[in-house]
């Protein structure tokens, strides 16, 4: 068509800016490749990987995500302190972000979820403020790590304040268990009691929820004069959040269900306009998902000194919460879709209607002006269509398990191996600390990621 009326100009202007408004945060492939540094201990890579894709993967509006990111893939590094100062850009910005603006909220409704700055999942704000403590438990600065554990203790108050009952995670065991450890190291003792009373209720609620029961470590007999290791095991690959479409038939008394499968976000966006293009009457409604990808390894023993001594025990499913999270949402996000689908749909017929008055004043014929019609039409719902997508943003490199151990020791150097097993007990992989060193009456905490 060699005529193009305003009204029709507007429709491909419209298609611009949806196009152009939300952002979904970094791709599967995105995701996969920086498992897969991880999976390989190239931690090296995995940050170097996220530098180069901030501004594409990312982009401004996802910024809590890159550092969030990269300040992980960092302490698993041993790089503390710049694994906490990425950690502390993301806090600050989340900070930021925790009162929504008027116009942005307004966005979200229209447009998509997506239009929002990424402020982050509350089990996400809680597990930031845990890596921040133990970035500063490993750097040696006890009086920092408690800090940390005076500042997530005051937002799991808030939390718990504002969630109300029908809220599934409303607090977070693991950080108030680690809070008490971190209490007890300081000698705090009346801090560290409420602390672990806190995890004891906060637990009581995981069994529940997540099938995840108190911990209860048990100490092989040895002198009085001990120390203590802790180990820590970041375990599997965070759930991903995909896209689920479905499409309304608009007339029709019994909706037309059309669902997209599990589809990428990007894939699941060009199918539905596609359909919605050529059909001229479908109502694209668009929620996210989980799906979990596989890992490997579900346990880890400890050897110390050529000898069993302890297997980790589950602290924290982070699969389970983020999961049991977006369920406990979804009436809202599904309410969210409809109402932006049916505005939508409303805008595309007036669009479409506007430009059909306008192709009946073009030359060429009656082909050419039904010709006109129908694009218009296709470009009107297609937009519609192409821009409600689901919100599938999360912190991508945190571990599907938060495992733990506790071995009592003699004071001393001794070599700390770990055994990753997966569900059969065959061995995945191994590492081993070398000349760990355990004060009499001192904790020594380690940490380490898997990924396969």
């Amino acid at each position: 068509m060699r005529y193009l009326h305003p009204s029709v100009c507007a429709v491909l202007a419209a298609a611009a800016a949806f196009a152009a408004a939300g952002c979904t945060g970094p791709s599967s492939v995105s995701k996969r490749t920086v498992n897969t540094f991880l999976a390989q201990r190239q931690y090296a890579q995995a940050e170097a990987y996220l530098d180069a894709e901030k501004e594409s993967e990312y982009g401004k509006r996802n910024m809590v995500l890159y550092y969030l990111d990269k300040g992980l893939v960092q302490q698993h590094a041993g790089k503390y302190k710049e694994s906490d100062a990425s950690f502390d850009v993301a806090e600050r910005r989340m900070d930021e972000l925790y009162t929504t603006s008027v116009s942005k909220a307004s966005g979200m409704l229209l447009i998509n979820d997506a239009t929002m700055d990424y402020a982050g999942e509350p089990f996400e704000r809680a597990l930031t403020h845990v890596c921040r403590a133990l970035n500063y438990v490993f750097l040696g600065n006890n009086d920092e790590a408690l800090v940390e554990s005076r500042k997530v203790e005051r937002f799991l108050t808030e939390l718990g304040d504002k969630a109300g009952s029908r809220a599934v995670y409303k607090d977070d065991a693991f950080a108030r268990y680690l809070d008490a450890l971190l209490y007890a190291d300081a000698g705090k003792k009346d801090d560290a009691r409420i602390s672990y009373q806190a995890a004891q209720a906060a637990y009581a609620d995981y069994e529940k929820a997540y099938g995840t029961p108190l911990p209860r470590f048990e100490f092989v007999k040895g002198p009085k004069k001990r120390g203590e290791i802790v180990f820590i095991h970041y375990n599997g690959v965070a759930p991903r959040k995909i896209t689920k479409t479905f499409q309304v038939a608009w007339n029709q008394a019994l909706p037309l269900m059309q669902k997209s499968g599990d589809a990428e976000a990007e894939d699941a966006r060009v199918k539905n306009a596609l359909t919605a293009g050529f059909m001229g009457s479908a109502v694209t409604v668009a929620f996210p998902a989980y799906t979990q990808d596989p890992y490997a390894i579900t346990t880890s023993e400890i050897f110390v000194d050529s000898r069993p001594v302890a297997t980790t025990i589950l602290m924290e499913d982070v699969s389970a919460i983020a999961a049991k999270t977006l369920e406990n949402r979804m009436g809202a996000i599904k309410a969210r879709a409809i109402a932006r689908a049916t505005i939508k749909y409303i805008l595309a017929e007036t669009a479409s209607k506007a430009a059909a008055k306008a192709c009946d004043q073009m030359p060429g014929g009656f082909l050419a002006v039904q010709a006109c019609k129908l694009g218009s039409r296709g470009i009107a719902h297609g937009v519609a269509a192409a821009s409600e997508y689901a919100d599938t943003r999360g912190w991508a490199v945190l571990p599907a398990q938060i495992r733990m151990a506790r071995v009592k020791l003699e004071p001393g150097v001794h070599d700390v191996s770990i055994y990753y097993k997966n569900s059969t007990g065959v061995m995945i992989s191994s590492q081993t600390f070398s000349g760990v060193l355990v004060a009499d009456r001192k904790r020594t905490y380690l940490s380490a990621r898997t990924a396969q």
